[in-house]
């Protein structure tokens, strides 16, 4: 990995130093050897064969499945991922993680690292992007959970929070520390009431205080709108029995001693969560009123929630009880059978917790920008272009791979990052429909390039059609000297060879692109079958269509009948230092003015506030006061007119 790659992945934390604290997780995760090896030479530069000749295959091909992890995550990171990425982009890119590690001890190894990354960071006292830290959150911290691997995925989200709000965190901290003697003393008392009560029961179990996760806590004051006090979970315990027969008898007597709280009961033994978490939860009150948590679960259950997946590689090579069965140090043949079986084992469960989706039909590419782009297998750069945009994917001439410059049928594969060349007007080849030629492989593809030809073949049809009824009809289009060069003959109520909107018998609309107001200077467009689209004679989409189709344009104007009483939409962006009250205060101008709103979008990012309103104005004049009027609210720095 070269030195940029590690400044930017690593945060300046040495390599070295790095490498051991993954090895030293993935040794409390109890993974294998081979793991914990590939660990500790994460920072080498070899290539596959000096790997495999220094460490051998199984290492080696955990060091390279990293690597390439490590060097999608570049890529992304130079790209610079947006902090508003969608849902379903941070899903991607958690898919993404799986699909590039065909063996999954490679995604324990970047998950161990991005935790160790986050160690460091915070002990240190970097600052860092809140971008970096909220994908913690979003992608590794909650594949870990898909994971199941709980251990991981709370230090995680602890970390990543106090780099994300240090002060809010802070504050939590103490409020936990505040009354720290008095809790302990109150979780001592109900430890030693539960192991009595559990040993006159004749039950067997080992009773600890759950550790308390200020992450989990600002999650649920924030979801449940309750103060620090309210909560349950700040005194919370887990009792560890032997079997799920146990798991209810002890249920039973902690029902027995304290009152329960029957709302905030959950058996997840019956209902394991998706991630194959199971546990009981319940919530129960002392003689003083004060309410805490209790856990109920198995041991086998406590390993599957600590370490999730990551439990079924807890054997030894020197012959300790594995997931499948007993190994026999000796019998080096059934122990690799054993291995194999883990390992298939494993990744069913993995597979599985991800919502059942068959990862392995998909490949994970990337756009120069780094935005994560899945496509079946199979799929080319001209599927990719598709994927991105159908406008991209109709101008689509050429196609680079990671830099190189590819032929348009080459098959692409994970992790790759692909570049679009095209041309600025242009359409899809037929060839690219003809599967002997594999340019196309998914259906999205397939349907775009189908549909451009249908439309071309029905307009074609269509203009051939309108020929013929103008020739029945005798009717025609005269070039004037006019700067719009059609005039339409209608002649309707008099009013000449002009058009006159509010006056003419021809159906009029206003066009939405441009949304026209008295005195803009219009013209008309006559569509098919929708009437005439008035348009501003400065739009960008009139004049695409006066080249286009120069003699369907017809002079228009505006009727002398309208008055102040004739309304008209139109669009206007405002940008403004975002604040509270900005959009109340924004509103009471609409108010003041007696300005009719009838449409409202706005999106606020890294303290800036967008706003496109749509209103009804009776002329441009009116419309000019109203953005005077709206540069005047505090925080505004620009509005204009769409």
């Amino acid at each position: 990995m070269s030195s940029s790659a590690s400044d930017l992945l690593l945060r300046g934390e040495p390599l070295e130093q790095h490498n051991q604290g993954v090895a030293q997780i993935l040794r409390t995760l109890n993974l294998d050897a081979a793991s914990c090896q590939a660990a500790e030479h994460l920072a080498s530069e070899l290539n596959k064969e000096a790997l495999e000749k220094q460490l051998g295959p199984e290492v080696a091909k955990l060091i390279l499945g990293y690597r390439g992890l490590r060097q999608a995550q570049l890529k992304i990171a130079k790209g610079g991922q947006k902090a508003e990425t969608t849902s379903s982009q941070v899903e991607v890119l958690r898919k993404m993680l799986m699909a590039f590690a065909h063996d999954l001890r490679v995604v324990l190894l970047h998950l161990a690292s991005v935790l160790q990354t986050l160690r460091w960071v915070t002990s240190q006292r970097m600052e860092v992007e809140a971008v970096w830290a909220q994908g913690v959150l979003d992608v590794d911290a909650a594949l870990a959970n898909r994971l199941g691997i709980w251990q991981v995925k709370w230090e995680m989200e602890d970390l990543a929070f106090r780099c994300l709000a240090p002060v809010t965190y802070k504050q939590i901290a103490q409020l936990l520390d505040g009354k720290r003697i008095e809790r302990e003393q109150f979780i001592q008392g109900v430890i030693e009431r539960l192991r009595s009560e559990l040993a006159s029961a004749e039950i067997k179990a080992d009773v600890q205080g759950r550790p308390k996760h200020i992450y989990s806590i600002w999650k649920k004051m924030q979801g449940k709108a309750l103060d620090f006090a309210e909560l349950y979970d700040v005194r919370a315990f887990r009792i560890l029995v032997d079997d799920i027969k146990a798991c209810y008898a002890a249920l039973g007597i902690v029902h027995h001693v304290w009152q329960p709280i029957p709302k905030e009961f959950d058996d997840y033994i019956a209902r394991p969560k998706p991630n194959g978490y199971q546990s009981l939860h319940t919530v129960v009150m002392d003689e003083a009123g004060v309410a805490f948590e209790i856990q109920v679960r198995t041991h086998e259950m406590h390993q599957q929630a600590e370490y999730g997946v990551a439990a079924h590689w807890r054997y030894k090579e020197a012959g300790t009880a594995a997931y499948a069965g007993t190994i026999s140090a000796k019998a080096e043949y059934d122990q690799r059978i054993a291995w194999a079986r883990q390992l298939i084992a494993w990744k069913e469960d993995a597979w599985d917790q991800l919502k059942g989706q068959e990862l392995d039909d998909q490949i994970y590419v990337m756009t120069p920008l780094g935005q994560v782009v899945g496509l079946q297998q199979g799929a080319t750069p001209v599927d990719f272009a598709y994927a991105v945009h159908t406008d991209l994917g109709h101008r689509c001439r050429g196609a680079r791979i990671d830099g190189a410059i590819v032929p348009l049928d080459t098959p692409l594969k994970n992790g790759q990052t692909v570049e679009i060349i095209s041309v600025k007007v242009g359409g899809p080849s037929l060839d690219w429909l003809n599967p002997d030629r594999g340019y196309l492989a998914t259906h999205r593809a397939k349907s775009k390039v189908r549909a451009w030809f249908h439309a071309l073949q029905a307009d074609d049809e269509e203009k051939d059609k309108e020929k013929e009824k103008d020739k029945d009809k005798d009717k025609a289009y005269e070039v004037q000297d006019n700067p719009l060069l059609m005039v339409r003959k209608s002649r309707a109520k008099g009013q000449g060879d002009v058009l006159v909107v509010g006056v003419d018998s021809l159906l009029t609309q206003l066009s939405r692109c441009c949304r026209p107001v008295p005195p803009d200077a219009i013209a008309g467009f006559v569509t098919r079958g929708r009437g005439v689209s008035i348009h501003r004679q400065d739009c960008r989409t009139f004049k695409q269509l006066l080249a286009r189709a120069p003699e369907r344009v017809v002079l228009t104007e505006w009727g002398q009948q309208l008055n102040d009483t004739s309304l008209f939409p139109v669009d206007i962006a405002l940008m403004a230092i975002d604040r509270q009250a900005l959009l109340r205060d924004i509103s009471e101008v609409f108010s003041r003015l007696k300005i009719n709103l009838t449409g409202v979008k706005t999106i606020s990012k890294k303290g800036l506030a967008s706003m496109q309103f749509t209103i009804e104005v009776n002329s441009t004049e009116g419309l000019q006061n109203v953005l005077n009027a709206l540069l005047d609210v505090k925080g505004v720095t620009q509005v204009r007119r769409k």
